[in-house]
């Protein structure tokens, strides 16, 4: 389960260990560009920053949904964001479950 994983990013390549006992769960390496690896965890997707190339990962499993070079905006670290890759999606998600709840009670009661 993802609640389940922690990811490691380094020397083009991730790897996922299990929170608990930090056994790897999955490794994956990029197959293009090297070097400092960044990441973001966005709901249940990877995104994955190589010096330039932008790769997503199923978080579960490591498999690579897509690649994208994103050629003519350079090279180098890159800055990734997303609504649910930060802890606003997880309180909008929360208030939004929250509001479908007592949306649900109050139609039943």
């Amino acid at each position: 389960m993802l609640e389940d994983l922690v990811f490691i990013g380094f020397h083009s390549q991730v790897v996922a260990l299990n929170r608990d006992t930090g056994d790897v769960v999955w490794q994956w390496r990029s197959r293009s560009g090297k070097g400092f690896v960044t990441l973001l965890l966005d709901g249940d997707r990877l995104v994955v920053s190589v010096m330039g190339y932008t790769y997503c990962l199923d978080a579960v499993t490591g498999k690579e949904l897509w690649f994208n070079q994103l050629k003519g905006t350079g090279w180098g670290v890159a800055s990734l964001a997303s609504i649910r890759g930060s802890s606003a999606g997880i309180l909008l998600q929360a208030a939004a479950e929250e509001q479908e709840q007592a949306s649900h009670t109050a139609t039943t009661t």
